[in-house]
């Protein structure tokens, strides 16, 4: 501004002067220019004019300042969440204007709208690390139709704006447009409340973890899979814990087998994992109407809601379906309804299936970012019913040794509706009081216990990984029967012996014999050397009236298609028959001899054909081995 002497009548009216005096400092200063320049104004005859442009300019300075000291108190609100009705307490937010009316921040561009994050309120609250993979999910509020909710998704879902698209599935407003501006304030408030943001210890799987029985304890928490959400949520308690007892008491006193073997298998579950054993399945067969799926739901409703649809799945599925399912049980029980209803897959691999269920653990996958997934693990005991036995399924020894069967001929329950309904009221408490006791005993004392009874039950002629499972049974039982039930109704030992399957019955090579001598007789005109039958032939039958004995010669070719048909090895089978003293060997030791059949010499497996199996090895030399058959030439 120049000097006020030099003013003029129009200069002193510019807005270089009204500029000079506000941007004064010094109040005093100012004061003393203010007047200064009105005695100018005055004489160059234009005062008025000068104290009405002093005026506006006054007030305008005012609102200015009033305006900043508004945005400088609104963007210190600005730096933290300010939700309404919400439960948790406000959190920095940095830059973002985080309100009920939604998440959004200024726009760089002048004049430009604020850029929208979210049209409604959310929040991450909380971090939950996996004891298994040590990933990390994360815990998300929001807010939409006047009601929170909250979701649990991997924390690498809410850190790509490709991913977190996925979420407008669950109702929260994302879009490709606004999907980078949400992962970045996700980002900026969990970063800015790193130590308010709880970090949760969880597990994809429920029973034992560590030393916590989930979902029991509630230091660990659950964070599986979405799709066993339903199958999680059962697992609780609903109805009277004394009307439950006061039923299952009733149903026990009838002394029936079938409800207290189901029962007491469904608590050994959670026992297989403490004393170190495999998984093994519990099948209950026999006619309809004979109340197997009622005994099932007894089993489920120690755990949890035995309802339809709740926590009894059934065999309508695939086997890496059932793989995830047993990982997510871990040590509950994995029970499945009525073995007739298989999906097509399950059918053409069942015994498959019973082996892999069994092993305890599942295959192992790659992912797409070529790594390797977890592999999926479990200890517990799976309970099936059906209207066949479910060996009946299988026919190699290993798997029908897995499988504790247990028929179900007449009708268990007087009145099958009510203890159904009774069940689907009242259940889960017996779980929670079980768990409880398990845990004030030792795990020393738990195998002790099962070693007691493996003894008890243990015979020559009983399969051995069956009287490991059927004592971890009878553990269960006692268990319960002294801590909960107090009535005295345990499991009768020689019935649960008897329950054990035969060596004999067990063993594949027998099984094989059987198989093949069964197809001989089914096929004899395939045996018949008349050269007016015109078939395929398999071989002969060469019967000796001297030893009275009879041998069917079987072409080599002929034996391999039944060995393939009856699911058995060629080799082991003919290793174990040689030994038995049922196939014949040429002079080399070799399990195939030659034989000239219609005019032509060919290899063929001697099979004697025996009423009874030889219990002892009749050819037991030490250097005899199998080999693999030599051409003949």
């Amino acid at each position: 501004m120049e000097m006020i002497s030099k003013l003029t009548k129009d200069s002193i009216l510019d807005e270089e002067v009204f500029d000079e005096i506000f941007k004064q400092e010094d109040e005093i200063y100012k004061a003393r220019l203010t007047l200064t320049l009105l005695d100018r104004a005055k004489e160059l005859g234009v005062k008025k004019k000068f104290e009405d442009l002093l005026k506006a300019y006054t007030k305008v300075q005012k609102q200015m300042i009033e305006k900043e000291k508004n945005n400088r108190t609104l963007s210190m609100l600005n730096q933290w969440t300010n939700f309404s009705d919400c439960e948790y307490d406000r959190m920095k937010c940095l830059n973002w204007v985080a309100d009920d009316d939604g998440i959004r921040i200024s726009n760089t561009n002048p004049g430009s709208p604020d850029i929208i994050a979210c049209y409604h309120p959310i929040l991450p609250i909380e971090r939950m690390k996996n004891l298994e993979t040590g990933e990390e999910q994360i815990k998300l509020i929001y807010k939409r139709n006047n009601k929170w909710s909250e979701v649990i998704v991997p924390k690498t879902m809410v850190a790509s704006s490709t991913k977190i698209v996925g979420l407008s599935a669950l109702g929260i407003s994302v879009t490709s447009e606004n999907a980078k501006f949400l992962v970045r304030y996700l980002s900026d408030v969990e970063n800015a409340n790193d130590d308010y943001i709880n970090i949760q210890y969880s597990s994809s799987k429920i029973g034992w973890i560590r030393d916590y029985f989930l979902p029991y304890d509630k230091d660990i928490v659950f964070d599986g899979d979405m799709r066993f959400r339903q199958l999680y949520e059962s697992i609780s308690v609903g109805g009277s814990r004394t009307e439950w007892y006061e039923h299952v008491k009733k149903v026990r006193a009838t002394g029936r087998i079938e409800p207290k073997i189901m029962l007491a298998a469904s608590f050994a579950s959670i026992l297989i994992k403490l004393v170190g054993a495999l998984p093994f399945f519990v099948d209950l067969w026999g006619e309809t109407e004979g109340g197997k799926t009622v005994t099932l739901m007894l089993g489920a409703s120690v755990w949890a809601n035995p309802g339809e649809s709740r926590y009894i799945g059934d065999f309508k599925t695939t086997d890496v379906a059932l793989e995830a399912k047993s990982d997510m049980l871990n040590n509950l029980p994995l029970i499945l309804d009525d073995t007739s209803k298989v999906s097509a897959k399950i059918r053409d691999n069942f015994e498959g299936i019973v082996y892999d269920l069994c092993s305890g653990k599942g295959k192992s996958r790659s992912n797409k970012e070529l790594g390797v997934n977890r592999e999926n693990r479990w200890q517990n005991c799976i309970l099936t019913n059906g209207e066949r036995p479910l060996a009946g399924y299988v026919s190699q020894g290993g798997a029908i040794n897995r499988i504790i069967e247990v028929e179900c001929s007449e009708k268990i329950f007087d009145d099958p509706q009510l203890t159904a309904d009774t069940l689907k009221k009242n259940y889960g408490y017996a779980g929670i009081d079980f768990v409880n006791v398990v845990k004030e005993m030792s795990i020393d004392d738990i195998k002790s216990l099962q070693k007691h009874y493996q003894g008890l039950i243990q015979d020559d002629d009983k399969m051995q990984k069956q009287s490991i499972s059927m004592s971890i049974i009878l553990a269960a039982d006692k268990i319960a029967t002294d801590q909960l039930f107090h009535d005295g109704q345990y499991i009768d030992i020689e019935t649960a012996k008897n329950l054990l399957t035969e060596k004999e019955m067990v063993s594949e090579n027998e099984r094989a014999y059987w198989f093949v001598l069964d197809k001989i007789a089914m096929n004899g005109i395939k045996f018949d050397d008349n050269p007016d039958i015109k078939t395929e032939m398999w071989g002969i039958i060469d019967n000796d009236p001297v030893e009275k004995t009879s041998t069917a010669i079987i072409y080599s070719a002929a034996f391999d298609d039944l060995c393939k048909i009856g699911r058995f090895s060629r080799k082991a089978f003919l290793s174990w028959a040689v030994k038995k003293g049922l196939v014949e060997t040429d002079s080399r030791g070799y399990p195939t001899k030659a034989k000239k059949l219609d005019g032509i010499v060919t290899k063929c497996v001697f099979l004697k054909i025996v009423d009874e199996i030889p219990k002892e090895f009749v050819n037991c030399n030490d250097n005899f081995e199998i080999t693999d058959d030599i051409v003949f030439d």
